[in-house]
């Protein structure tokens, strides 16, 4: 084994124990098969809208690949989250989809649990992925791959401007404010102004949450939450926060083009941004408001569900083994081959050459050292609403902030209860 690979498979050995203690109209993929299920021989895959070139067409490759049943993907751009929801409640369509497990999914019986499925590669898992798809102790998504987000910068700006990359909140603020020189912006978080970006790195940079760590009780109730939410209005109305941009915080664009000195986006970028500005750029996670507070990246991970209406559940259930247990050279490939995710299993770090040096390198440590789930399965689409909504009041308008605050703690207080009781 060459030395790369070999600190590839450290780092994401690392990576594992240390997270374990702590979408258009129909694409079909139809191999002509009539054994499978739907009455007329068909097992139907919803994804959403990827971004990177060649994701599309391998999924629609792995459908077709698949022996036991004919697999139709569907390729959902836009609001997908929002189309899961309408589905789950009303049809039997999709039968297999990504998403994220919610507490209420599992309390209306809307998803099956697969815990079945995993067997004996169960420990192959990151766990703390397995852990944010578990509700009530039953596991009801297989993950597919790790996403993470972090603040790309370029080194050449920073100097020029006689800058450290930002340790702190204030120190981001600062800066941002300071790199708004020569028709270029200090930052770009997104055309919202960091409100769907920042939301959480600014509460975990704080020392807080979403939710406590048991998911039954709001983790935001403190005073801080509305001081650190008051520093993205700092960054709004500092003057060097780019807005209005061709494409949005997701996409790289404005950063490979010279817009901006820094972005928040998410590592599957790096290869594009590589080739726009070579060597010319460093990753950091969001910094920490102060001294008690944290850095952090954000860790999300979709995974493989079965709708429970599905007319063959036994059938999905079948065809999601297959695809995300032991197709490995899929799981590989879908990970590290349009764009850099980090694999949802350690025996895969092999397959991420690119995250063995440099920024790579730093990501998974970062994860390793400081990733945050970014979508608690107890933390729910009216929570979310009630808190974007009293962040951005806050950032855009300049509302209040311990008033804003305040009445998403009473929204997400109400949603516990709902849940729980």
């Amino acid at each position: 084994m060459v030395a790369g690979a070999e600190r590839t498979r450290r780092s994401f050995l690392t990576l594992a124990g240390l997270l374990a203690s702590g979408s258009l109209a129909a694409c079909g993929s139809n191999t002509g098969r009539a054994d499978g299920t739907n009455g007329d021989g068909t097992l139907r895959h919803w994804y959403h809208a990827y971004g990177e070139d060649g994701v599309q067409d391998a999924v629609k490759r792995y459908a077709e690949a698949y022996p036991a049943a004919r697999v139709e993907v569907q390729w959902n751009p836009g609001d997908y989250d929002s189309k899961i929801v309408t589905a789950l409640q009303n049809s039997p369509v999709p039968d297999v989809f990504e998403a994220q497990v919610k507490v209420e999914w599992v309390r209306q019986q809307q998803v099956v649990p697969l815990d079945d499925l995993l067997g004996a590669e169960r420990g192959d898992f990151v766990q703390t992925l397995l852990t944010s798809q578990t509700v009530d102790g039953a596991l009801y998504g297989v993950p597919q791959a790790i996403d993470t987000q972090m603040l790309f910068y370029r080194k050449s700006m920073l100097a020029a401007a006689g800058l450290q990359p930002p340790r702190t909140v204030d120190e981001l603020v600062d800066a941002t404010a300071r790199l708004n020189t020569g028709g270029v912006r200090g930052l770009f978080v997104g055309n919202d102004g960091g409100v769907s970006t920042l939301t959480g790195p600014l509460l975990w940079s704080a020392g807080l949450d979403f939710l406590s760590v048991d998911g039954r009780a709001v983790g935001f109730n403190d005073p801080r939450a509305a001081t650190v939410f008051g520093k993205l209005r700092a960054l709004n109305t500092g003057g060097g926060l780019l807005l209005g941009a061709p494409t949005d915080w997701s996409d790289p664009g404005a950063f490979c083009d010279g817009l901006v000195a820094m972005q928040w986006t998410g590592l599957w970028n790096l290869p594009k941004i590589r080739e726009a500005v070579g060597e010319d750029f460093g990753v950091l996670p969001f910094p920490a408001l102060d001294g008690t507070g944290r850095v952090s990246v954000p860790v999300g991970a979709y995974s493989a569900m079965v709708n429970a209406k599905s007319a063959d559940v036994d059938a999905a259930k079948a065809y999601v083994r297959w695809l995300w247990v032991e197709r490995t050279e899929y799981q590989a490939e879908f990970a590290t081959g349009f764009g850099v995710h980090l694999p949802a299993r350690t025996s895969l770090d092999g397959a991420a050459a690119v995250l063995s040096s440099g920024p790579g390198a730093e990501a998974v440590r970062f994860v390793a050292d400081s990733g945050r789930i970014l979508s608690p399965p107890a933390w729910t689409a009216q929570a979310g609403t009630a808190l974007s909504d009293a962040v951005a009041r806050i950032a855009r308008e300049g509302a209040d902030p311990a008033a804003e605050t305040r009445k998403a703690l009473d929204v997400a207080d109400s949603e516990i209860t709902r849940l729980y009781g």
